[in-house]
Parts: C-alpha cells; sequence; structure tokens
C-alpha cells in the first residue's frame, strides 16, 4: 500500500476563490448631525459582477462528486495546487483498464475509471490567489532547464490517499524515474520558496488510472499480480503505456499552465 496526497475532491473542480470573489458592496454609514444613517446595501449590476467570473466560489457538494470531499477546509483566497506531467492516452490504453476493471469486478471490487490521467510532481499544496503569478515564474524558470524524456508506467501498484476516504489503482514508473526525480527536485525549490510542503522523501511515480471510495488496499493487493499478469499479457503494452514527456503543467484553482521543456 502506497500513502499519496490525493485531494479528495475532484481535481477538475473550479474550487478556490480570489480575495475579491464577491464583488464591491455599496455602504453608506456614518453619521449626520450627530444621527446615524442606517446602513443599505445596494444592488450589484451584472456587468460589474461579471468582472469577477474567474474569482467565483464552488462550494463543497458530497452528491455532485460521488461523495468525495475536499482534503482541506476551503477559505476564501486559497487555491488548491498540484504540479504535474499529463498523460495523453491511445484508445488501447482504455481497453486494458477496462480488462483490469472487469477483473476485479468478477471479484466484487468496482472501481470507476479516471477520466484524465498524469503523474503528479508535487502534492495537492494550498496556494494563497495573490502568490500565482509569482509561483508560475518560479516554475516556469526552473523548468526551461530540462530536457525531453521518457518514462514508462507499466507496474501495477495499490495508492491510497492521506485521509483514507479514496483508493486508487496505478500504474507505477519503472523506467524514467531518475529524470522525474531531477525534475521534482526543481519544484520542490519553488514550494519551499512560499513555506509549501515538497515532495514525497521516496516517491513512487505513477498514473492512477481507477479509484474506489473508502479503504479498500488490502482487497485490492490480494489481486495485484493477477492484474500485472493482464498488463504483461496485453498487446503493445510496451508502447502503449510510454509517456513523452515534453512539457510541465500546473494546476492552481481554475488556471492551468504549461512549461515547455526542451
Amino acid at each position: 500500500m502506497f500513502l499519496v496526497n490525493y485531494s479528495s475532491s475532484s481535481e477538475e473542480e473550479e474550487e478556490e476563490v480570489g480575495p475579491a470573489g464577491a464583488g464591491p458592496r455599496l455602504r453608506a454609514e456614518g453619521a449626520v448631525g450627530g444621527a446615524e444613517v442606517k446602513s443599505q446595501q445596494l444592488p450589484v449590476p451584472e456587468s460589474v459582477m461579471g468582472m469577477f467570473k474567474e474569482l467565483e466560489e464552488e462550494l463543497d457538494d458530497g452528491i455532485k462528486h460521488d461523495g468525495r470531499i475536499r482534503s482541506f477546509p476551503h477559505q476564501r483566497g486559497n487555491w488548491s495546487t498540484l504540479v504535474y506531467l499529463e498523460y495523453y492516452p491511445e484508445e488501447e490504453l482504455m481497453e486494458l483498464i477496462d480488462l483490469l476493471l472487469t477483473h476485479l469486478q468478477v471479484h466484487k471490487l468496482p472501481m470507476a475509471r479516471l477520466a484524465e490521467f498524469h503523474i503528479s510532481l508535487s502534492q495537492t499544496v494550498v496556494l494563497r490567489y495573490h502568490w500565482i503569478n509569482i509561483f508560475v515564474e518560479s516554475l516556469k524558470e526552473k523548468m526551461s532547464f530540462f530536457d525531453r524524456f521518457y518514462c514508462v508506467s507499466d507496474k501495477v501498484k495499490i495508492y491510497i490517499n492521506q485521509e483514507k476516504t479514496r483508493t486508487f489503482l496505478g500504474l507505477e514508473v519503472s523506467a524514467g524515474s531518475n529524470y522525474l526525480l531531477e525534475v521534482v527536485n526543481e519544484v520542490d525549490k519553488s514550494m519551499k520558496e512560499f513555506n509549501l510542503k515538497t515532495y514525497h522523501k521516496k516517491p513512487s511515480f505513477h498514473i492512477s488510472v481507477a479509484w474506489c471510495l473508502g479503504d479498500a488496499t488490502a482487497e485490492l493487493e490480494k489481486h495485484q499480480q493477477e492484474l500485472q499478469a493482464i498488463v504483461d499479457r496485453f498487446e503493445d503494452s510496451a508502447r502503449i503505456l510510454r509517456m513523452f514527456a515534453d512539457q510541465v503543467w500546473c494546476k492552481t484553482g481554475n488556471k492551468i499552465f504549461s512549461f515547455p521543456l526542451r
């Protein structure tokens, strides 16, 4: 079992807000001739509210997110942030994942396939809204020195988030870890500049392909060798599980930034 710092809520959420998310309020307060003037809140024009659209807040809703919850409390001005490599799957990967999930379904271990795939290069951290541009510039500078590289994710592993609320079926990197560690070392430097958590000391780089609620690690690990055999036997698995890393990505709230490698 491997602990990973997955956000318990969907990483696709536009989940954080900036300091001005509520828009301006117009008030008339004070004293006139010694008499107090009562506060009056006027309606804010839609044209003004539209100026703050990108800072709008999305509240927690367990029903909308299949029962998932946040890893940390929502606070105005805090943005959930992750640095990662994007993996663009071929159709054959979906076929392989379906084979793995069908095998688990037979053993009454249902899991849901993820819609997007990536390799994390940081923990999920909380970034203040006014730090975003400076943080992005720091990452951009550090990533500019890296060349493009390949890595292969073909080892079945079971992961669980730190809150033990979600379990993941993953494919661990078997080739290319040294390159990933070099990138993570530079990402960690940017994290330290803002007193944010650095990555795990002994990371297990991987692509998560499916998940379920709760802690199902013990049951899933009983079938790990069988799942690995499915991967090993799958035609052309070496090709479809090979990732070409040509840029690093950073998602913070509803903003996404990319940093091309040389």
